[in-house]
């Protein structure tokens, strides 16, 4: 079974963190490429950060960089997105996605269920 699950989410104040988990099952996570998205109720979804496969390090979307860091651990099958110095304006549904085309041309892509974020000022 293919699946792909993110948790940690929850309510805090402004200033505050949250570690998000993205677990994945039915398949290695480090074989794909990775990345955390969000969306507001009403606004499009935004990228956030991204690793590709056999990737050294992620990149960062600018309204996120030096406060959120992503990482994994690839015996848990999981990657993590560590949100720090957290703003009202990070409210929001978050998402982790996988995605690889193979060699085939096929296109495999993953998406989580998404875990609520709400950040009170």
């Amino acid at each position: 079974e293919v699946q792909l699950v993110e948790s940690g989410g929850g309510v805090v104040q402004a200033g505050g963190s949250l570690r998000l988990s993205c677990a994945a099952s039915g398949f290695t996570l480090d074989d794909y490429n990775i990345g955390w998205f969000r969306q507001a109720p009403g606004k499009e979804r935004e990228g956030l950060s991204c690793i590709s496969s056999g990737g050294v390090r992620p990149y960062y979307a600018d309204s996120v960089k030096g406060r959120f860091t992503m990482s994994s651990d690839n015996a848990k099958n999981t990657v993590y997105l560590q949100m720090n110095s957290l703003k009202p304006e990070d409210t929001a549904v978050y998402y982790c996605n996988a995605d690889l085309v193979v060699l085939s041309g096929n296109w495999h892509d993953y998406w989580g269920q998404g875990t609520q974020v709400t950040v009170s000022s």
